[in-house]
């Protein structure tokens, strides 16, 4: 993936989040401001896969495939999300009872 696709990919998700209509001149000044320098074509092409797909729909069934490119380029920040959720499970292990130890028996590996 080239910087000129991340960039824009990361300019649909700030609009997204934003709640901003998805226009290429849109994507090109989120760009621009960045300073990052990107083939004209690049924005033109996710503006109009904007127009096709649903981006919040797009994230949300990253796993669930049948949404080619635009979910491979937004899988990074699902996968925080996923990361996310598995924090809690891992917590929940946690408050097993402990079984015993080396140190219950009165020696260690490395004693």
């Amino acid at each position: 993936m080239s910087l000129g696709e991340v960039a824009c990919t990361y300019a649909c998700l700030i609009l997204n989040d934003e709640d901003i209509p998805i226009t290429a001149e849109k994507i090109s000044t989120l760009v621009k401001a960045a300073n990052v320098t990107v083939e004209p074509y690049w924005p033109l092409l996710f503006a109009k896969l904007a127009e096709k797909k649903n981006l919040g729909d797009l994230i949300m069934n990253v796993g669930a495939g049948g949404g080619g490119a635009a979910a491979a380029a937004v899988a990074a920040p699902a996968a925080g999300g996923a990361a996310a959720a598995a924090a809690p499970a891992a917590e929940e292990k946690k408050e097993e009872p402990k079984e015993e130890s080396d140190d219950d028996m009165g020696f260690g590996l490395f004693d």
